[in-house]
């Protein structure tokens, strides 16, 4: 009798491929990297990787799209279950990286992806739709903290994801060039002190 073949469908083919890319970026550099060396390093031929994927160009928007997407679902979930704000911080200091999209697992390679894909003007309206999608994320969740804290609203929740993304950011491209005074929590830590600062908080 012969072994019937499952052919990996092509959400099982472009994880392996953004887990390989993640792999050489790390190791070759974003620009040094070729198609061939991200292929090889996910177990498939060239042909396949542009079966998927027009150009590096476009595997690298993919999985920044894919972790935003990720981000977002991590996030409302864990907002469900610890509505409190400080709790909130606390359990998303304490989440599991390792069990996250290459990019969530490593923001250093994030940071330096969204770099690249700025580098040329042409790219950034497909950036910016994702660094939306980034406020807005970080807008429902102090939304939400507000409402459930029952006191009149203090903060715009649009201004301060902007604010928030805006010292996420700065803290990765701080790590990025002096990760010795930059621990890899800085953000939680900074977001945490100015909630305690202005009072932000449950009831």
């Amino acid at each position: 009798m012969s072994r019937v073949r499952t052919r990996p469908t092509r959400d099982d083919t472009c994880e392996k491929l953004f887990e390989a890319a993640a792999r050489v970026f790390e190791e070759q550099g974003i620009g040094g990297a070729s198609i061939e060396a991200i292929a090889a390093a996910a177990g498939f031929t060239r042909g396949a990787f542009y079966s998927n994927f027009k150009s590096k160009d476009e595997l690298i928007f993919a999985m920044l799209e894919d972790h935003v997407e990720q981000s977002i679902r991590r996030n409302l979930d864990l907002l469900a279950k610890h509505s409190d704000l400080a709790d909130f911080l606390e359990a998303l200091r304490t989440v599991d990286r390792s069990r996250q999209d290459p990019l969530g697992r490593s923001p250093l390679l994030h940071m330096e992806m969204i770099l690249f894909v700025a580098r040329a003007e042409k790219r950034r309206p497909e950036l910016a739709k994702r660094l939306r999608a980034r406020r807005k994320l970080i807008a429902d969740i102090v939304e939400t903290a507000q409402k459930n804290s029952g006191r009149n609203a203090r903060l715009n929740p649009d201004w301060t994801g902007a604010i928030v993304l805006a010292l996420e950011d700065g803290f990765r491209l701080h790590r990025l060039i002096d990760p010795d005074t930059t621990p890899a929590d800085s953000c939680l830590r900074a977001i945490t002190d100015l909630q305690r600062a202005i009072g932000v908080s449950s009831a």
